[in-house]
């Protein structure tokens, strides 16, 4: 089963490392994902830009509004995620725990079964 591994964490802290501290978190998740790959257990991964960089399309009655920003305002932000092919629950849980692991600091990682993934679809 394909889990997506939702990263959230306080982006004023994640934006304010210096780039030796970015690195060496890279570094470290690197491992991680390193490892998945060669067990052919990684899918796509993201690292998503600031949320001041998004827009929304809010949804209506009327004509959907787009509007700069993120859908909600929280302590936390989505800032990317993970796709891993995990044998069960418990098996997401513990890549989630090694993530958690190279990722200094707070912040929470939410998991969730894929129900449709099409890599072979050509986008656009």
């Amino acid at each position: 089963m394909l889990y997506a591994i939702l990263c959230y964490n306080n982006e004023d802290v994640v934006c304010a490392w210096s780039k030796e501290q970015d690195d060496e978190v890279m570094a470290r998740l690197a491992v991680v994902t390193d490892k998945l790959a060669k067990q052919g257990r990684l899918g796509p991964v993201a690292r998503l830009l600031p949320t001041t960089a998004a827009t929304t399309l809010r949804k209506s009655k009327d004509e959907p509004l787009v509007i700069d920003g993120p859908f909600a305002e929280t302590k936390e932000q989505f800032l990317g995620f993970y796709v891993v092919d995990c044998a069960s629950l418990d098996d997401a849980v513990n890549v989630a725990k090694e993530l958690a692991e190279a990722n200094p600091g707070g912040g929470s990682y939410e998991l969730r079964p894929i129900g449709a993934y099409f890599p072979s679809r050509e986008v656009g």
